[in-house]
This record gives C-alpha cells, sequence and structure tokens, in this order.
C-alpha cells in the first residue's frame, strides 16, 4: 500500500470518527451512520490495499 493510499484511509477514518461524534453530541441518526460508512469505507480501503501487498510478495 501506498503510503498516499495509507494517508488517504486514515484520513477517512478520522474523518468518519469526527462525524459519527458530531451526530453523537447532537442527536443527529444521519451524521452518525455517515461516519460509520466512512469508518467501514476505510477499513475496506486498508484490507484491499493489504491484500495487493501480499500478492505482490507472493508473486516476488
Amino acid at each position: 500500500m501506498s503510503i498516499e493510499d495509507r494517508a488517504k484511509a486514515f484520513a477517512k477514518n478520522v474523518e468518519g470518527k469526527v462525524q459519527e461524534a458530531v451526530g453523537e453530541v447532537t442527536g443527529d441518526p444521519k451524521d452518525k451512520a455517515e461516519g460509520k460508512a466512512k469508518q467501514a469505507e476505510s477499513q475496506v480501503r486498508h484490507t484491499t490495499e493489504n491484500i495487493k501487498d501480499e500478492v505482490k510478495k507472493t508473486l516476488e
């Protein structure tokens, strides 16, 4: 996983956590749900890139 991809995934995770927290404080279920979705997207990105890294290692 490139450093740029890791940074983007990390930023998406932080963005999701902040949005979820704002939703919690304001009582807005939409913000909470969108925040959780962004965190899930971040996890998928990390997993995908980790799989790519493992495939590359296997092929070397």
